[in-house]
Order: structure tokens, then sequence, then C-alpha cells
């Protein structure tokens, strides 16, 4: 049970998942990070007062008389020249809180301190928490409990890390390409990453990463922070010249977003920590907090078709029905009719708001569709675009009051469509009707949630800045909806990949990765976006055999290779295979389901290669009975073998055998000495030594199957 102790002389340590977290709650003073890393193990007070002792840093010249103290809320009063962690003012006054701890709260895996500055009228709390997986997470909270309004800024969390972290890894992208890494050296000043876009966007950080130079997935101690908003956000880096190192976020908020009268507060997103060693034991300590959530899908992660790449616009009840017999013949298991169902909506110019089922292309409703796919023993789902609107719309016409816009102008177009703001009552209400509506008409399993611009100029209309608003307005219809159908399914997509991030989780079920399924791309989009998600939250399509994003041309085998480690589905008009393609299709399918259990419930594995024309990864069992690795070429080497491969992370005591996995006929695969012997090895084998791979060609993959024996 939690308990109350008195604010003073406090050491706090929390432990979980193979992570320790100290904080130095001492002299009623905000919560300070003494460690956060590796289990400390079990230690005395004594040992944990000796410990924070010997953080205090020797003041240098020309510095502070006093040692800089340093809270998760870093404050100026005590002398920390970086970026404060709360910025605002009261008409320019109030604008350098000094906060005293007057309550803490310490619970097993929890801390919660209160404190106050009575002469700025203000309140804070600070929540702490180290999750199962060892995950930290924290976030503030500030109060205005003077007269007067008290506009907030900015509200900020700084993770302290260590002077070896010297490297820093974040992501970069843009449409079709997202989470791009980067990386570069820490060095005094600011790595900052803002996220302006008003949702979290294809370019976003996702998780800025510092750690030892040099550090990979396997190894090298990584401290990495993600803030979990899909609104504007930040993320950032920093190195003082006296050498101290924060890594941090927070929303990131717009002129006057957040005003706060008297006894009015403002919270600020979650911020998680992650340390780990090697980039796999970070990504792993995501993955495993995200699995222990009760409303983590339970059930397998049903195999999807989407008609999108299909049929585009040019839906016809035909051709649609014989989509869906196809897709149940190969073993589809949901059935996702996307954009173009409703009034209105032949092409992206028109339409968007009118959330009512076109009469004219389907006169007898989405029944007939619906039925079908039901009686193939398929689910439906449906794609709603709910916080957009058309010009050219029913709705727009009736109230152009609802588009966001700034001081009476609409925002440049894109994608011909403007933002709906939800933050109005009654647009909210009229968007959850609808939806409701067909939901509850057509028994809707799943919703593909489309959003398909950024929020420019996005405020009230004669009014201030609205994406703080409109954030929680979003996730409170997503809540909302699931109250009403609790077996609802939500995938977030937004122009692809440019909603993925732990807050939208909360709410939806898995994330589109991209709207690039070109096999190429999505070997390296999926790679990267597991640092933050499982392999199940990701929707990983089998594309065309010729990309509609790339134009690029791939064997069926290498795309469906490619989808096989995420939440597997086809984005591809099956009329347009050949008989070949089909069977093959089929056996990749049978394939994920054989392997479901364990790739959307094991490690993730990503093995650090040289060669830059070659990835090698897979998934571990918890118990390492058993594993599946793939090996995949995505291009042409400047030497004709390089090398072998390891797999990592099996137990180094067992003996595996390793099967390789060939799905379909006729491929230039040539297979290396090993694959007719015994192939059974120690996993100290496979990780220390490895195995020849086989020569393929660029742009395919192999699959292994790994089992104790």
């Amino acid at each position: 049970m939690p308990t109350t102790t008195p604010p003073a002389h406090d050491l706090v340590h929390l432990s979980a998942g193979g992570v320790s977290l100290v904080l130095d709650c001492r002299d009623r003073a905000l919560p300070a990070v003494v460690h956060w890393g590796a289990a400390l193990g079990e230690l005395t007070d004594a040992e944990l007062a000796a410990l924070a002792d010997a953080d205090v840093a020797v003041v240098a010249n020309n510095e502070a008389d006093v040692p800089v103290r340093l809270a998760l809320l870093p404050e100026p009063h005590r002398g920390w020249t970086g970026r404060p962690g709360l910025s605002g003012h009261r008409d320019g006054r109030d604008w350098s809180p000094a906060f005293t701890v007057t309550a803490l709260e310490v619970d097993v895996d929890r801390i919660v301190a209160e404190a106050e500055d009575t002469t700025a009228g203000l309140a804070v709390r600070l929540t702490v928490e180290v999750l199962v997986s060892g995950l930290v997470r924290a976030r503030a909270a500030v109060t205005n409990t003077a007269d007067g309004v008290y506009t907030v800024d900015d509200l900020t969390i700084a993770f302290p890390v260590p002077s070896r972290a010297r490297e820093v890894l974040d992501f970069a992208g843009h449409w079709g390409k997202e989470r791009t890494p980067q990386r570069r050296a820490l060095v005094v000043g600011t790595h900052e990453r803002d996220g302006r876009k008003g949702r979290t966007g294809a370019d976003a950080a996702t998780v800025l990463t510092v750690g030892e130079p040099g550090f990979g997935f396997a190894r090298g101690e990584v401290w990495g922070v993600h803030t979990a908003w899909s609104g504007n956000h930040r993320h950032f880096a920093e190195r003082l010249a006296t050498g101290r190192q924060v890594a941090g976020g927070g929303e990131l908020l717009l002129p006057g977003e957040v005003r706060l009268g008297t006894g009015e507060t403002y919270e600020g997103p979650w911020v998680y920590g992650a340390w780990g060693d090697g980039l796999d034991d970070q990504a792993r300590r995501f993955h495993r907090w995200l699995r222990s959530r009760p409303q983590h899908p339970s059930t397998p992660r049903p195999v999807t078709i989407n008609v999108w790449e299909a049929v585009y616009f040019d839906h016809d009840l035909a051709r649609l029905t014989d989509l869906a017999e196809r897709a149940a013949r190969l073993g589809v298991e949901r059935y996702v009719l996307d954009d173009g169902w409703f009034r209105g909506r032949r092409d992206d110019h028109a339409g968007l708001g009118d959330w009512y089922v076109d009469e004219d292309v389907w006169p007898d409703g989405l029944g007939p569709i619906v039925d079908r796919v039901r009686a193939l023993g398929m689910e439906f789902g449906l794609w709603f675009e709910p916080e957009m609107v058309n010009e050219d719309s029913d709705l727009a016409r009736a109230h152009p009051e609802w588009i966001m816009q700034a001081d009476g102008r609409l925002p440049v177009r894109s994608r011909d469509q403007q933002v709906l703001n939800l933050a109005v009552p009654e647009a909210f209400a009229h968007v959850l009707e609808r939806m409701t509506a067909i939901i509850g008409e057509y028994g809707i399993e799943y919703v593909k949630w489309d959003h398909n611009r950024d929020l420019v100029e996005a405020g009230h209309p004669g009014g201030g800045a609205a994406v703080h608003e409109q954030t929680l307005a979003t996730y409170r219809l997503m809540a909302t909806l699931k109250e009403r159908f609790p077996a609802l399914e939500i995938e977030s997509c937004s122009s692809g990949g440019a909603r993925v991030d732990l807050a939208v989780l909360e709410h939806t079920d898995r994330v589109w990765v991209s709207d690039d399924i070109d096999p190429s791309e999505r070997q390296q989009m999926h790679r990267w976006t597991q640092q933050l998600l499982p392999p199940e939250l990701l929707g990983a399509h089998v594309a065309s055999g010729v990309n509609h994003t790339t134009g690029r041309s791939h064997d069926v085998s290498f795309r469906a290779g490619t989808a096989l480690i995420g939440h597997f589905g086809i984005e591809w008009d099956l009329a347009q295979a050949t008989e070949d393609e089909e069977r093959t299709l089929a056996s990749w399918i049978a394939l994920h389901k054989e392997w479901r259990a364990l790739l959307h419930g094991g490690l993730l594995v990503r093995v650090d290669e040289v060669d830059p024309t070659r990835l090698v990864y897979g998934v571990v069992a918890e118990d390492r009975r058993q594993a599946a690795f793939f090996v995949a070429s995505t291009g042409r080497s400047e030497v004709s073998g390089v090398g072998r491969v390891v797999f990592r992370d099996l137990d180094p005591e067992t003996r595996y055998r390793v099967d390789p996995v060939v799905v379909g006929e006729g491929h230039d695969v040539r297979p290396p000495t090993w694959w007719s012997g015994d192939r059974v090895f120690t996993g100290r084998t496979l990780e220390q030594v490895g195995l020849q791979p086989p020569l393929v060609p660029a742009d395919w993959v192999v699959p292994f199957r790994v089992t104790a024996v």
C-alpha cells in the first residue's frame, strides 16, 4: 500500500525489470535522479545516503557557490542554466518559481511529490514510476493557486544521463520514408527535435537515445526518452559547459494554449525513459510494458487485406466481392474497406466529413459486401478520417465555423482538406453520432483511423491556438467509441506512419507503419519502428508486384517475407496475381499463422551487421526454446560473400536445430553445405561463431526456424 512520508531526508530506490532509479528527495526539494540504469540490488539507507552524497559535484571556478541541484523538473533558482522545467508567467511575473515539497507519497514502484511556491502562487505535482519492464516514466502538473491568469509556456521533464553517454540517435523521415535513423555526437549545446505538425509526424524523433559511443543493438549502454503525446511535442538532449547532460521532452505549447485561471491545472504528457545495454534491451522494455497492459491485443492478430491499392476510389460491389473471395481462399481473416465509401467521395477532393454511405455507389448500403465478407469467415473493417473535412462537403457548407483556422482565414489546404475542430462540442458530437451509427449498423469490428494532413494554423475561429485541445478531443473520441463498442479495434494511420506514439497506443490496437509498402523500404522502417513498438502492433502488408509508391518490382516472396514479422496483411489486387503467386502467398500466410504466437510474443533481436546490404533479425521465445530468424538481402555487396550470420540471445548451453524455410519454387537460392547436414548447434556457437548464409539474389529474405533439441 502507498505510504505518505515526511518529505525531509528522503532517498527513494525504485527497481523493476533489471533497472534501478534512485531519487534524492531530501531537504524538501523536488526529486533529483542520483542513478538511472542497471539494477543496484538491495541498498541500506546508509548506502543510499552515501550514493547520493557521492553524486554531488565539486563547484568549479566562476560557477554558483553551491552545487547545482538538477531535479526531474529542472529549476533555475537552484543554479541550473539549461532548459528549465517550468516556463511561464503571470503577466510577466512569477517566471522563476522556487518549489518546496509539502508531501511525498512513496509506493513500491511510484512516488508522487507535491510542492508549492506560495510567493509565485503555484503548485506542482511530479509523478515518477518504474514500470514492470524497467521503463521509467514521469509527468508533471502545475496548478495556479493565486488570483489572476498564469500562462504556461513549457513544462518539461529532464532525465540526467551520465557523461560517458556522448552519442545521440533519433529518427528523421518524411511521407513514405518514416523512421530513418540519424546519429551525431552530443556536444555542448542542445540537440532539439520539435514536432509542430499537430500530430506525431513522419519525421518524429520517436525515441531520442543518448549512449556510449558506438552503441549497437547488442551492447553499449543507452538512455532514451519518448514523449507520449500525439500533438505538438519536443524531445531534446542537452550538454552544458559544466558537463551535466540531460535528455527529456514534453508537450510543445503554442502561444496562449494553456492559460490557467485560479485553481486550474495543466498536466503534461508522460515522458518515458528507457535504459538498456544495447538498443535491443532498450526496445524490449517498451515491448514488455506494452504487452503487460490490460488493453494490449490478446487475440491472434488476424491476417488482413486492405483494398486501397487494389481499387482506390473505384468501389464496385462485384469487384470487391471477388477480392474478398480470393482473400478468403488464401487464409485472410479480416477485410478492410478503405476510403471512398461515403457521400461524394469519388476522389480526394470532396466528401470528408459526410459520413453517410454513398447511395449512388452503394444503393443497398454496405450490407451486401459486409454480409459476404462475414459469410466467408472474415471480420469487416472500415476506413474513417474523423478529424478532417473537405471544403467541398455538406458538413463544411453547413458549419464553416467548425474548421480550424487562425485570425479568420483558412489555412493552406493539404490533400485538398482542412481540419475539423473537435474541441467544438457540436462538431465532436456530430462525428461521434455518425461513427456510432455506421459502426453500429454494420457491426464494424475494426476502424482504420486516418489523419492525412499536418495541423497548420490550427486554431479556433477568431480565437487562439487549439492543437492541445484537438489532441485531447481525439483521444476522447476514440475512448468513447471503445466504450460504446468494447470489441472495436482501431488502427492509427496518419498519412502512413505519422501518428506513432505511446499516447495514441492507449486508444488504438496497431499502427500503419507507412503508406509505402515497398519491401526494400519496409525492411528499414520495420527495423526502427520496433525500437518503440513490438511487431504485433505494426501493420505490415504484402505490396503489389510493381510498387505503387516507388515503382520497384519485387518477387512475392520478398514482399511476403518482409511482412511476416509484423501484423501481416495484403494490399494488392489479387485478381492480378498468377496462380503461382497465389500458391506462394498462401504458403507465406500459413507460415505466418504457424509462427504468429512466437513473432508476436517473443524477444526482438536485431543483429549488428557491417555490410549494409544484409539485415539479420528475429524473435526468440521468452523461454529460449524456439526462435525465428530472418536473413534479408537488400542489395548487392561489393564482395560476393559477406560472411557468416549469427543468431543472438539463445541459451548458450542449449543445442538447437536450425531449419531454413524456403517458400515457393524456382528460387535462385544456393544453399551452403550445412543445410544438408544435422544442422544442430549450441546457442553459444550460433552467437559466437555463426553460419554461412545461402547465396541469394538482392531483395530476398530467408527465414530460419530454430528449435531446441
